[in-house]
């Protein structure tokens, strides 16, 4: 199994390389040369299997000889077993035909501990056979970071440094990147937005000096190894509801695009997904491109749902690059032009994206009023991303069962849950104590060279 960058120029690499690289070294992104196939057979086959189990069966195609079979399952079963419920992503009945899967039952309380947790657990490993240490340098609206810290903290070959938009992350978010005690992580609080974060880790990746100096890794979800793992949760959520018998749809709360395209990897596998459905908040880039054809970037608005304050999703690049007919030049062109405001999408490539993806838009005051709903119909206690889902998957029900991802625990943002419901979430008795931990954290400017002396300076000591 070999992967190939977006852009079309940088070496082929295989999945281990691919995951301990992160972006390409011609700044587009790696993505499988071609994506396996799993049979109806194979599918219908993950009926009554644990999480951990389809886990295996979905990603080891893969994987290539990066890890042997015993290997990879000792890691999956180390990466899960600290979630907090048994079935790691139960399903929740909402209404007759709409379900909501809840990825938050992991350490850190969000859809992100799927993907990091296993990353931590695959990274070391293949550090332990080289005795090689690197730097992992990441951008996070809020869940990335906190969940990188969990988990990175304390391993032996990893300095961690995480980037996050000073005063633009709930407190929760904050904490759990600023209280851990372990001396090889690092959380930096950036005077800019998400996409000042991001560009800042892109900028670092494509000084290659500085990038060999410090062996920079990336574990956003430009690594190709965190979207791969979220992959398996679309699995074991549709053959719940009787897939691959009849096909699902999922609606998905996306900034980074990277959740939602790991549902389309699982279609392109042969899991019988009818629609992805694209829920933004009022940073709505992902919607407005789906609807017009155009990308382009007016600035991010802060919400009360922070982890989606973005309007460079990423990982929209690699459904560009399918979409394109996977060219690299007309996606290096394309992102040469993002740089300068946007790009229009050609009018066959966005025919191929609408055939696959639908999207929606939910306002702040319909937010809101989807929590202060659902809580009052269901019980069901949603954060302010999960109800961007579910109110955009409501407007996009139809005779397909529809998935909408829950993507964090209520108790991640209070303040927004509190002003609808009028109660304030609690976090889970672990936590209890985590605004009495003392925060450790160092604020910088949106400066390249400052962020790039700090990291040389704490990695040196």
């Amino acid at each position: 199994m070999n992967y190939i960058s977006t852009r079309g120029t940088a070496p082929v690499l295989s999945f281990g390389e691919a995951m301990m690289t992160g972006l390409a070294r011609d700044g587009g992104l790696y993505v499988p040369q071609s994506v396996p196939q799993l049979s109806f057979d194979q599918i219908a086959a993950f009926a009554g299997l644990s999480y951990e189990e389809i886990a295996f069966r979905v990603m080891r195609p893969f994987l290539g000889e990066t890890f042997t079979d015993d290997e990879f399952r000792g890691l999956i079963d180390k990466a899960y077993a600290g979630f907090g419920h048994a079935a790691r992503a139960p399903l929740v009945q909402l209404a007759p035909n709409h379900f909501l899967l809840e990825l938050f039952h992991g350490p850190t309380l969000a859809f992100k501990d799927f993907a990091m947790q296993l990353i931590g657990q695959m990274m070391q490993a293949a550090l332990a056979k080289t005795g090689e240490r690197i730097t992992i340098v990441g951008a996070t609206s809020g869940d990335t970071g906190s969940a990188a810290m969990e988990a990175f903290r304390g391993l032996s070959n990893v300095d961690l440094f995480i980037m996050y938009p000073h005063g633009r992350v709930s407190d929760v978010q904050r904490r759990q990147m600023t209280t851990p005690v372990e001396a090889n992580v690092h959380a930096l609080a950036v005077d800019g937005d998400f996409d000042d974060c991001q560009a800042r880790v892109k900028d670092m990746f494509n000084d290659f000096a500085f990038r060999d100096g410090v062996r920079l890794a990336g574990v956003n979800s430009i690594n190709w190894a965190r979207v791969l793992a979220q992959v398996v949760y679309y699995f074991s959520s549709a053959v719940s509801l009787g897939a691959p018998h009849r096909a699902v749809s999922f609606t998905v709360p996306t900034g980074n695009f990277g959740d939602i395209f790991a549902g389309y990897i699982a279609r392109k596998m042969g899991l019988p997904i009818e629609k992805l459905v694209i829920a933004t908040n009022h940073n709505d880039i992902l919607h407005r491109v789906l609807s017009s054809g155009d990308y382009k970037t007016d600035g991010v608005k802060p919400s009360i749902s922070p982890s989606m304050d973005i309007q460079v999703s990423s990982n929209f690049e690699r459904a560009l690059f399918d979409a394109y007919g996977r060219d690299g030049g007309a996606i290096a062109q394309l992102m040469d032009e993002l740089r300068s405001g946007g790009f229009s999408v050609s009018q066959g490539a966005l025919q191929s994206l609408r055939e696959t993806f639908a999207s929606g838009r939910c306002s702040e005051e319909e937010t809101i009023a989807t929590i202060r709903a659902e809580f009052a119909r269901t019980g069901e206690v949603l954060c302010p991303h999960s109800a961007v889902g579910v109110k955009v998957g409501n407007d996009h029900l139809g005779s397909t069962p529809m998935i909408t991802l829950a993507t964090a625990h209520p108790a991640k943002f209070p303040d927004a849950v509190e002003s609808a419901m009028g109660t304030r979430p609690a976090l889970p008795p672990r936590m209890a104590d985590l605004f009495d931990r003392p925060e450790r954290m160092t604020r910088i400017a949106n400066d390249l060279p400052a962020i790039q002396a700090l990291i040389r300076e704490r990695i040196a000591q």
